[in-house]
């Protein structure tokens, strides 16, 4: 039986002796970890062991790691901290639009590895706290709109409309903030934790998903509105 309240980590990894060595490191700071060695053994494994958290490498046998979390993403909420070897910006921005929490360039070390680790679980942890039922239970209502925090549903002119939890974290804090601009480092700070590492394009990406499932027309938004050269506002 593990020790109550131990946390663990899948490691989707083809290189044997990264691997390891990962394992070891977060065995060592008090995590039960659970590796794979190609992407369709990971993404069976995240599937059926529910872990607390995925460190998944890109570049994989079988199936690629963004596909890899694509298929965790479809099914759950679990975070996900990609590794990539390719330091263009493009590849970290589609490894987040695909439903990536966090990323690390290799080479990395072991300490920054664990800091990352132990910053997405406080973050989801802190995302509980903040939008689940111990802050109550008020749906946040606009016109055609209603958001439930503690069930985490959205409804849309009568339809449930499935959202990222990052989507609906955001929707959440703007709805219950309206009228109120909010910067995109703001929103970094507050969505995505103060210790995020990410550019403030990620902020940018959620929305433009948020108005492609909620406006009539995502190119001219009636209520998720960008204020030119400061940032964005829920506006009924």
């Amino acid at each position: 039986m593990e020790p109550s309240g131990q946390r663990t980590v899948l490691i989707i990894e083809d290189e044997h002796t990264l691997r390891r060595a990962l394992s070891y490191n977060l065995n060592q700071e008090g995590f039960r970890v659970l590796t794979a060695s190609d992407g369709i053994e990971g993404r069976d494994l995240a599937l059926s062991s529910s872990p607390d958290l995925v460190v998944l490498d890109l570049m994989l046998p079988k199936l690629d790691g963004l596909d890899v979390c694509r298929s965790i993403r479809h099914e759950a909420s679990t975070p996900i901290l990609i590794l990539t070897a390719k330091a263009e910006e493009v590849d970290r921005i589609v490894g987040l639009e695909v439903g990536a929490d966090d990323y690390l360039t290799k080479p990395f070390s072991m300490r920054e590895l664990v800091a990352r680790v132990r910053s997405l679980l406080r973050r989801v942890q802190l995302d509980r706290q903040s939008l689940g039922p111990a802050q109550g239970s008020a749906v946040l209502l606009a016109p055609d709109l209603a958001v439930d925090p503690a069930a985490r549903k959205v409804t849309s002119k009568g339809r449930e409309v499935p959202l990222r939890p990052k989507e609906f974290d955001l929707l959440a804090f703007l709805l219950k903030n309206r009228g109120i601009v909010f910067s995109r480092d703001a929103l970094l700070e507050r969505i995505w934790g103060y210790e995020y590492s990410g550019d403030t394009r990620t902020v940018d990406v959620h929305m433009r998903w948020l108005r492609e499932k909620l406006e009539d027309e995502p190119s001219s938004p009636k209520c998720l509105l960008t204020v030119r050269g400061v940032g964005y506002k829920f506006e009924a």
